[in-house]
């Protein structure tokens, strides 16, 4: 196979919807079992309808890895492809349609701050710090963590993640230094500030225990007493969809109608997430609207194709709508488009590779330890590859 990634030619922007499915599905059928495609909940439906598989980021990645295709096609963002990539076999190629599909939280984290703030922190606190970082992540930062005996999470475990890290040490009713200095471990949470917090906070830990690191400030913008104070170090870092919802539309959704529950990401702000019914990962809101009576109506806060297709697949049954007024799209996700997956199955059936998603030896290694941990503290094994 040649290696190449040439831009999209203008003739794939002239086809009209249907030729454009009806293209991707003859190549599929050409590729047959050679091919893969991933389909992440926040892609578009238009998408979708040619995903093999669909999941959240991670759960997405273990299913590649028990693949026995040739070519895996993710259609989700850049660090869901490296993910496959470490947790695939070495033959398996891992094509990512539109190389601009990158993640704005998982950017908020590059390796060179991280190691930075690493040498900075360090230098200013006596207690183990254990780096954990949330799978929305560069393979970059995933192997760092690896390589500092710190470990990967999910928006689904990072409570267990989190209690492996902070072993020992016990959320108090007393805050401030006082009791804070007294810790022998503290978590610095890379990228999310807000699923560190949120989680922190259901497992009883008081806002003072926590400090916010802000890479683009000297010294992240925190003294060396609130570097000493804090049990929880979170990064600086958001999602830009999440961060778009709040705790005025938790209100005005239950002065609308008191009868609507509201269930919401732990990306969201922690406002929201203590106005909110209920918060869990993309996973537990599915299986909580899917249990739900029916009759029941639902205002979620997460990215809006999920939330419509959610919608959809209830209509007449349960009431299912987005929580805010406005549009919450994944941007980046959204540049995955029908075009650009016939573009990335027609070099295939050429016997063209364009668009690889690659990690390098070093980064793969470290990133499994990190990876392989979590997936010990779950209790769901090591991923089934080796490092390389």
């Amino acid at each position: 196979m040649m290696f190449y990634q040439p831009s999209l030619s203008r003739g794939y922007d002239s086809l009209a919807p249907g030729e454009l499915r009806e293209r991707i599905r003859a190549r599929k059928s050409l590729l047959g079992k050679r091919l893969l495609i991933l389909g992440h909940h926040y892609q578009q439906e238009e998408v979708i309808e040619f995903a093999d598989l669909t999941g959240d980021s991670f759960k997405l990645s273990q299913l590649a890895a028990d693949t026995d295709a040739e070519f895996v096609v993710f259609c989700g963002v850049h660090f869901m492809a490296e993910s496959a990539d470490i947790l695939t076999d070495e033959h398996v190629v891992v094509i990512l349609p539109d190389l601009t599909a990158g993640c704005s939280m998982a950017d908020m984290a590059n390796i060179d701050q991280v190691e930075d703030a690493w040498d900075d922190l360090s230098r200013r606190n006596d207690a183990t710090l254990v780096p954990i970082t949330y799978v929305n992540s560069s393979a970059a930062v995933k192997a760092f963590c690896g390589r500092h005996d710190g470990a990967c999470c999910t928006s689904s475990n990072a409570r267990t993640v989190l209690e492996w890290a902070l072993a020992g040490e016990q959320p108090s009713g007393q805050t401030g230094r006082r009791t804070a200095r007294l810790a022998r471990r503290k978590v610095l949470f890379l990228p999310d500030q807000h699923l560190g917090r949120n989680t922190a906070y259901g497992m009883g830990w008081p806002l003072e225990s926590m400090a916010v690191y802000d890479p683009v400030e000297p010294g992240g913008g925190l003294s060396n007493e609130a570097v000493q104070d804090a049990t929880m170090l979170l990064w600086k870092g958001h999602c830009s969809v999440h961060q778009l919802f709040t705790a005025a539309q938790v209100d005005e959704i239950r002065a609308a109608d008191p009868e609507y529950k509201v269930i919401v990401h732990p990306e969201c702000d922690w406002s929201v997430v203590q106005k909110a019914d209920m918060a869990g990962s993309t996973e537990y809101i599915l299986k909580t609207i899917d249990a739900a009576e029916d009759g029941t109506k639902w205002a979620v806060g997460t990215e809006v194709h999920l939330v419509q297709r959610l919608a959809e697949r209830y209509a007449g049954v349960k009431t299912v709508r987005l929580l805010a007024g406005i549009q919450c799209l994944c941007t980046t996700m959204y540049r995955i488009d029908p075009k650009h997956l016939l573009w990335v199955l027609d070099e295939l059936a050429e016997g063209r590779v364009v668009n690889q998603i690659t990690v390098d030896s070093e980064t793969r290694a470290g990133a499994r330890i990190a990876l392989d941990r979590m997936l010990e503290l779950i209790g769901d094994g090591a991923a089934k590859t080796s490092p390389a």
